[in-house]
């Protein structure tokens, strides 16, 4: 018999992998991010595993050789929270890193995929969760930066 009880057990999002065709090149572009580089392990006939995190980030990104079947670059809607957009377009822009423009959704409640729907400039009310700006990695796996300042309750 099965049951369909929640589990009282954390379950904490730790790793995303993420597909790359060129891993030091991977690496460079991360640590210009900012990003702490956890661990670079290599293994037999050219396996390797490189993780990466983000500042202040709890989720990790793992890379490298025999670690994905994924294609190079298909993975996109990556977020990265922020308190302040555009402070942190600004750190990355001033990085090297090609961010778009700040920009919200036509329809206020979550940026459609791709650039549809897409208004310049941060969500007039600055409401939390309608701010964004959009960057690749080499890839083109790509990244959403966030801005929320006040989480919504219970979270």
């Amino acid at each position: 018999m099965t049951s369909n009880t929640v589990s009282s057990q954390n379950m904490k999002l730790e790793i995303v992998v993420i597909p790359v065709a060129d891993v030091d090149r991977s690496i460079d572009f991360y640590k210009t991010l900012g990003w702490r580089l956890d661990a670079d392990f290599p293994g037999e006939n050219g396996f390797r595993v490189v993780q990466l995190t983000p500042p202040g980030s709890e989720c990790s990104i793992i890379f490298g050789n025999g670690v994905s079947l994924a294609e190079p670059g298909s993975v996109q809607g990556l977020y990265l929270i922020v308190y302040d957009i555009e402070a942190a377009r600004a750190e990355l822009v001033e990085r090297g890193v090609e961010v778009s423009e700040i920009f919200h959704d036509i329809g206020g409640i979550f940026h459609h995929a791709g650039t549809e729907g897409r208004v310049p400039g941060p969500d007039p009310e600055r409401r939390d969760y309608a701010s964004y700006a959009s960057f690749s990695d080499p890839d083109g796996n790509g990244w959403i930066l966030q801005e929320v300042r006040v989480r919504l309750p219970g979270r």
